[in-house]
């Protein structure tokens, strides 16, 4: 087994103390902060596993998975966000990527996520509905990924102004207890 993990996260202290902990388990790990970086990585240098943030900057981690698994298709992605919505989490799968998790998390959950097989069957489902405030933030999600990230043309869709989309955007999702 390689045991080497490619971590992405535009939080530099974040992927430093997510790197020590799997090194200190045996990984060989390598960093990238933002998308040219992630590029050179994957270009340089194969990998078992990676940890990819959904947002880099103003990049998509998506991007970073997509070219991942054409370089090397039998890698394991999870993906790891703090804006996690139904439509990134459907984009994820449908590239190939093995998880989908929320921050925060811990590096067990990370690395029971990379070592994942197949699904799991036996999850929770939630007993209350998503609130309505959350359902237009995934609508928008929805949207905006159908329109490949372009926000005029996402707004115009929606029948709304450019930057009330973004400004929309810009806010955290609401959580589900958050009504």
């Amino acid at each position: 087994m390689n045991k080497s993990i490619l971590i992405v996260d535009d939080d530099e202290i974040f992927c430093q103390v997510l790197s020590t902990a799997l090194e200190n388990r045996g990984f060989k790990t390598k960093q990238a902060h933002d998308f040219k970086q992630s590029q050179n990585i994957i270009q340089q240098w194969q990998a078992e596993y990676a940890v990819v943030d959904l947002r880099i900057g103003k990049d998509s981690g998506l991007k970073v998975c997509q070219m991942l698994l054409e370089k090397q298709p039998g890698i394991h992605i999870v993906i790891l966000t703090g804006f996690a919505s139904i439509a990134t989490a459907v984009e994820a799968i449908k590239l190939g990527v093995v998880q989908y998790l929320t921050k925060p998390t811990d590096v067990d959950t990370i690395l029971k996520a990379l070592g994942q097989k197949k699904a799991d069957a036996e999850i929770q489902i939630p007993s209350k509905p998503l609130p309505v405030k959350r359902l237009e933030w995934e609508h928008l999600q929805k949207i905006l990924a159908e329109n490949n990230g372009n926000i005029t043309k996402a707004a115009e869709q929606l029948g709304m102004h450019r930057r009330t989309l973004q400004r929309k955007l810009q806010k955290k999702p609401v959580r589900e207890n958050d009504a």
